[in-house]
């Protein structure tokens, strides 16, 4: 059976990232400390309680999936802005892109008796459109033990590269046994679901996700974090969740009004009552960049 690399906190992003590129997963041991976790889940226990079980083979018929946790958790908020964590996810996707954006946020609670998820991609939420590309970078924190018995991550290493339609064996899979306060990292594109759930306790991660800043959000940052409560983020939490161009005349908007109230298009920074001092279509840095990237056309 195949493993999963562990590495220590502070191993450098290049490393990291190589071996997620070889692997399609890697593990970060005692990341965050067992302090951290129970002022996490004093913030999010009440969200995770409240929230209902899943309703098909996928979701799971034990499994609770609790969303909005930049809304919801300061301390959500210190995971997702994690500066190591968010330097190899820019690293592993920006040859794909010009700015990296959330995808999504979710605590999952694997109770006991759930069955294991089917084995997927998680870079399937857009079809299979995108084989050209590495759509996704993910994190699952652990905020229990994650274990064999209670349903840790079931991945298959070393599968980015294979069809879609591959057939994969018992062999090729392995868990993601970790302790809590560790991470697993991993691609849009390794095969991997939730585990069986055979202990008598339950199994909670936190599912943190990064993708290319011109994709759709698989969950919808607008909608659950709108301009009323992205305004008292920092600057930099606000364009993490899209309020920021994805690229030059990507992204922009026209603020509803009467004529001649507001410009007639700007970027979203503008909807959270930013000065903008930019072109109708993005910054001049932000043309240089899609200058480069599509070349300068021929006559």
């Amino acid at each position: 059976m195949p493993e999963i690399k562990h590495f220590a906190m502070g191993t450098d992003a290049h490393t990291i990232v190589d071996a997620i590129k070889e692997d399609g997963a890697i593990i970060l041991d005692n990341v965050i400390s067992t302090e951290f976790i129970a002022a996490l889940r004093e913030e999010t226990d009440p969200y995770m309680e409240g929230s209902n079980l899943g309703f098909d083979d996928f979701a799971g018929f034990k499994t609770t999936r609790t969303g909005g946790l930049m809304v919801r958790s300061e301390k959500c908020r210190e995971l997702i802005a994690h500066q190591d964590i968010l330097a190899a996810s820019e690293l592993f996707l920006k040859p794909y892109c010009q700015r990296v954006q959330l995808h999504l946020t979710q605590i999952i609670r694997i109770s006991p008796g759930e069955t294991a998820q089917l084995i997927h991609r998680d870079r399937w939420a857009w079809g299979k459109h995108l084989a050209h590309v590495e759509p996704q970078f993910n994190s699952i924190w652990a905020i229990t033990d994650f274990t064999s018995e209670n349903g840790a991550t079931q991945v298959v290493p070393g599968s980015t590269q294979w069809p879609d339609d591959a057939q994969i064996s018992p062999e090729q899979i392995t868990t993601a046994e970790m302790k809590a306060g560790s991470v697993l990292l991993y691609s849009g594109s390794v095969f991997h679901g939730g585990g069986e759930n055979r202990s008598k306790h339950d199994r909670i991660g936190i599912n943190i996700t990064y993708t290319l800043g011109w994709l759709r959000q698989e969950e919808n940052q607008y909608l659950t974090c709108p301009p009323a409560i992205a305004k008292d983020l920092s600057q930099p939490l606000q364009e993490l969740i899209g309020y920021s161009m994805g690229q030059y005349a990507l992204g922009y908007f026209t603020p509803p009004g009467q004529p001649g109230e507001h410009p007639e298009i700007v970027p979203p920074q503008y909807a959270l009552g930013h000065n903008i001092e930019t072109s109708m279509l993005g910054t001049s840095d932000e043309l240089d960049a899609l200058q480069a990237e599509i070349g300068t056309p021929s006559d």
